[in-house]
């Protein structure tokens, strides 16, 4: 019984894991394009898991691997890499079904937009509080 329910968790959390790793490549991604990441001397994967971890606090689903979470994940993926698509406009329609509307993906869209600026905002105050501190 033990192994049974041990399996079955295990087929749950893999594909949780693979949705949310593919969310911060994409963000990754997206982070290595940024001239300001460069600008600040902010590493990319430090940024990545700031904004990766604020937009989930957003995100539909209660904890990590709640199936509806895995969805947003594999959605926002979608949405962050929409210029890579070979059809933009059938991928933008197919990203307002998969959200369930026009209005919950500009909601989406701005919950990284947002995260993104807050993740700024935190960690060039943290640098500048660090600078101040070392002279």
């Amino acid at each position: 019984m033990k192994k049974l329910l041990l399996i079955s968790l295990s087929v749950l959390i893999l594909p949780a894991c693979a949705d949310k790793n593919q969310y911060e490549q994409a963000v990754l991604e997206q982070m290595q394009k940024e001239a300001d990441i460069k600008d600040y001397k902010i590493t990319p994967e430090y940024m990545t898991k700031c904004v990766v971890d604020t937009t989930a606090q957003n995100m539909p689903g209660i904890f990590a691997f709640d199936p509806t979470r895995m969805t947003a994940y594999r959605n926002y993926t979608k949405m962050l890499t929409l210029t890579n698509s070979g059809d933009p406009k059938k991928t933008l329609e197919e990203l307002r079904v998969d959200f369930g509307s026009a209005k919950d993906l500009a909601e989406a869209h701005t919950n990284y937009t947002e995260s993104l600026m807050e993740c700024y905002s935190a960690v060039i105050s943290e640098s500048e509080k660090l600078a101040k501190e070392e002279k």
